[in-house]
């Protein structure tokens, strides 16, 4: 099965839960500092919370979970082939989980990843403390162009 992923900025956590708990009538399937991840079964939803002071409510990334690395790597070689750039992160550590995931960005600057997860880490790979400052972090994460963007701005690396 697969499922759209919606990454979220939130200014306060504890608010977002609450109300995305209450909005699903589920409770995060993860929770980390500064970090929760919603598997709603109905509509089949990823929902993603990042804490991000002053940008609450806006977009951090979309995506497509599916279920095997052998997807995401059908992916890659469908999305390169139609002619889009993809960026590639194989056995990467990005919002507590080890993943092999594929980025592309839309028209409008959005970033799009496909992607599964391979194992639970206990790093999230680009906490807002390392933003800006552990390029390798954010770079594990969300790659070099969104890298680039975030040490520039300070910002964290997928908003």
């Amino acid at each position: 099965m697969s499922r759209l992923q919606l990454a979220l900025n939130v200014d306060d956590l504890d608010t977002a839960v609450r109300f995305y708990s209450t909005l699903f009538a589920t409770e995060p399937a993860k929770r980390k500092p500064g970090y929760a991840n919603f598997a709603i079964a109905e509509p089949p939803l990823k929902l993603v919370l990042i804490e991000n002071a002053g940008k609450g409510g806006s977009l951090n990334h979309l995506g497509v979970e599916v279920e095997t690395s052998a997807q995401v790597h059908a992916e890659i070689a469908r999305l390169s082939g139609a002619g889009l750039f993809t960026e590639e992160q194989i056995a990467t550590t990005c919002c507590f989980a080890t993943q092999d995931k594929v980025w592309v960005t839309g028209p409008g600057d959005e970033r799009w990843e496909v992607y599964t997860v391979v194992a639970d880490s206990e790093t999230f790979g680009t906490a807002p403390e390392l933003a800006g400052t552990d390029a390798e972090a954010v770079d594990a994460c969300c790659g070099a162009e969104a890298k680039q963007k975030a040490v520039a701005t300070g910002a964290s690396c997928c908003s």
